[in-house]
């Protein structure tokens, strides 16, 4: 999924691709573990798409949290 695709998504969205991107890339781990995975690169991917995804939510916490001062 394009970076613009996921900026697209809302927040309850992105949780959930989270939540997916994490269960596969556990999947896949497991899969290396035992030798059966096929397509080494996917882990590479994956992991790439939830900094992608973890980045996004923590840009938009950033954005609602007021600026940082004494004032």
């Amino acid at each position: 999924m394009k970076i613009s695709e996921m900026r697209g998504m809302n927040d309850a969205e992105l949780g959930k691709h989270l939540a997916d991107l994490e269960k596969e890339f556990f999947t896949l781990r497991l899969q290396l573990a035992t030798k059966k995975l096929a397509n080494f690169n996917r882990i590479t991917v994956v992991k790439r798409e939830i900094a992608q995804v973890k980045t996004i939510l923590r840009e938009r916490e950033i954005a609602v949290l007021p600026p940082a001062g004494g004032e």
